[in-house]
């Protein structure tokens, strides 16, 4: 194709950035100044690509093929600057416009020592307000970083000074809590040393930072959803699988199944909302084409720090080859698990030590939860050695015990879902959804008797209400009926379950019957038994409710918006926190400030976390000792799921 000439292409440019900028100044859109200069940077990106070969990009992306173990450097001493500024990001052949942090994606290592005093100075270039939350950090509200809860955030042009002690060690990352910056690229590792020596040995150490990336703007990616959130999933079932169904159940009850879906206007292929039909999956700022690398000598002991800064994307992370064992929980050291793999919810860390044998080069494989797409990178004893992609595995189907039901000797004529659409009888004895799976798997589910004829699914307009407070026990093992009160009549809540139950010694759909060792979140013990070991005083029952029909995510069937009281903890106490899954998708759960305790049935070695992923259906439980007076963030850490609504302050006060 023959280039045009720079100077044309300049004018062109220009001369549609002032259009833009016209249209909007006419229209009262928010953010609509931040829309306009996206455009105008895509513009200098389409003239790039054409016309230059001298980009602004990062240094990760300018050595596509190969990322040194040197090119992880740190920042470290007690006083750090760090500029927050917008820039074009090459990846592979195209180029967008970013947001970075020190000019890089992922942003600098900051590596600080506990017990240690840190100033960092973050001065923000942008045109827009920006911020810096230390994930996973205990620090005071002020400089939690979380806009509209504990701080104004950095407006442009300023510099805001971040000063706060160091009390804890471990991985951890940072990230911006303001719009959709964070998918823009605006994400970084924080390593904390330990004052005492950690109790495993390795002798190298290597940052995994998993996220993705894509060139549609965050305001496209929400509109999009909005109108429709399935929006991205072209992962639907066929009509292959119909006719694999046909023969399986037979041609009625294969139809009705269908129907059944429909009518709940769900999907049983929805595992992610934005998939890999416009995401690229990044390992340490490079596609699975740049193939980030960490170099080895046989024999050698690697810790791997895996960070997910995705910001919509659960990875499931394997080494083909080599087993892993899991040392650290979102930076906290937990008695030691080998594992084959392992998954990983946004915002979670895990560390793991690895110990290659061989001179060879080996896979670090991060396929996405709805195996829509990767990424990857190398252990390799020399630099440019490369190792096989693992086969792909087909995508997974939700079933019915995802959304809360028991189905085996169940009349299914009284079940209505939250539009009062009543669904179809005589499904198939199992209940559940068939699966495509790989030779040899089996289903993990187990499935649990109630009474004939008890409804698996509330009518929130016509079922009527639970006294708060009642705590019964279904006639299924392991499972409770749901509890439900007036949140249950509202338009946030598409679809509320019958019954919740334990899933923590689940793998997860589309890890079962594998064949290799999973992490299961009862494996985690804490190394140490945790210092409050006080039974909670109170529960705290939260439901985790949502519609993607409107795209609304939200706590106990309220948006942020429509719930402006806080949740108060008093200063002291020790409460439990019980998250009930009412919506058909999982949930990395967060909780600024505090640790939670997971009551996995470790006794007094319960792991300290700070995000917890709630599986569909499921009723998981953690304990938080109020010991940090102030207002803190307590979301969803999908952002879009935060965005649309998942979002509530948790308040500690005297």
């Amino acid at each position: 194709m023959k280039r045009l000439p720079v100077h044309i292409l300049s004018r062109a440019c220009s001369a549609l950035a002032v259009y833009i900028l016209i249209l909007l100044s006419r229209t009262r859109q928010m953010n609509s100044d931040s829309i306009a200069r996206r455009m105008l940077l895509n513009c200098i990106a389409a003239l790039a690509l054409f016309g230059s070969s001298e980009l602004l990009v990062p240094v990760y992306a300018l050595d596509n093929t190969t990322i040194n173990p040197g090119s992880q450097t740190a920042l470290s001493g007690d006083v750090i600057d760090l500029t927050i500024g917008e820039q074009l990001f090459r990846l592979d052949d195209r180029t967008a416009p970013a947001i970075t942090i020190n000019g890089t994606i992922p942003g600098p290592v900051i590596r600080l020592k506990e017990g240690q005093l840190a100033t960092v100075h973050v001065t923000n270039r942008l045109e827009d307000s920006s911020s810096i939350h230390w994930h996973g950090l205990l620090l005071p509200p002020a400089v939690d970083g979380v806009p509209g809860v504990s701080f104004a955030g950095i407006k442009p042009g300023e510099t805001f000074t971040y000063r706060f002690p160091i009390k804890q060690s471990g991985t951890y990352w940072f990230h911006s809590h303001s719009g959709g910056q964070e998918l823009l690229g605006m994400y970084a590792p924080m390593i904390i040393d330990p004052i005492e020596p950690e109790p495993f040995r390795y002798e190298r150490d290597y940052v995994v930072m998993l996220s993705d990336w894509s060139f549609e703007s965050p305001e496209t990616l929400f509109s999009n959803l909005k109108k429709q959130g399935g929006y991205y999933n072209f992962q639907k079932r066929a009509a292959g699988e119909f006719l694999t169904d046909v023969r399986r159940m037979g041609l009625w009850t294969a139809i009705k199944n269908y129907l059944m879906w429909d009518q709940m206007r769900m999907d049983p292929s929805d595992f992610a909302d934005v998939t890999g039909y416009t995401f690229t999956y990044l390992m340490n700022g490079l596609s699975p084409a740049g193939n980030w690398t960490g170099l080895f000598r046989p024999g050698e002991r690697v810790r791997l720090r895996l960070i997910n800064a995705a910001s919509m994307t659960f990875y499931d992370v394997r080494i083909p080859g080599l087993t892993m064992t899991v040392v650290q929980a979102d930076g906290q050291n937990v008695q030691p698990v080998v594992v084959d793999e392992l998954r990983m919810g946004v915002a979670e860390t895990y560390d793991v030590i690895v110990e290659p044998a061989e001179d060879r080069a080996y896979t670090i494989f991060a396929e996405t939860m709805d195996r829509s797409g990767y990424a990857s990178g190398t252990l390799a004893p020399r630099s440019g050695m490369v190792a096989a992609i693992p086969q792909r595995r087909p995508r997974p189907l939700r079933t019915m015990e995802d959304m809360g039901m028991s189905m085996e000797g169940m009349d299914m004529g009284g079940m209505k879902n939250s539009h009062g659409v009543k669904t179809m009888p005589d499904l198939e004895p199992s209940g559940n959804i068939p699966e495509k799976k790989p030779s040899g798997e089996s289903s993990h589910s187990e499935h649990r008797q109630h009474d004939p004829g008890a409804p698996p699914m509330r009518d929130m307009h016509a079922m009527p209400d639970v006294e708060a407070g009642v705590q019964s026990r279904s006639k299924i093992p392991g499972a409770e009926p749901v509890k439900h009160g007036p949140d249950d009549h509202g338009p946030g809540n598409q679809m509320v379950a019958e019954y919740s139950r334990n899933r923590l010694g689940e793998p997860g759909r589309g890890l079962e019957g594998s064949g290799r060792r999973v992490l299961l979140y009862t494996d985690l013990k804490s190394l140490a038994p945790y210092p409050d070991q006080r039974e909670p005083e109170r529960e705290i029952e939260l439901h985790l409710t949502g519609s993607m029909n409107r795209y609304i995510w939200s706590f106990d069937g309220k948006k942020y918006s429509e719930a402006p009281d806080p949740i108060r903890f008093r200063y002291g106490e020790r409460v439990r926190l019980t998250f009930v899954n009412d919506t058909m998708m999982e949930h990395p759960i967060h909780l600024h400030g505090m640790w939670m305790h997971l009551e996995n049935g470790a006794g007094e070695y319960l792991p300290r976390k700070h995000v917890v992923v709630v599986k569909p259906a499921e009723r998981l439980s953690v304990a938080v000792t109020a010991d940090a007076h102030g207002p803190w963030a307590f979301h969803c850490h999908l952002l879009f799921h935060m965005d649309a609504g998942m979002f509530r302050v948790v308040e500690v006060s005297e």
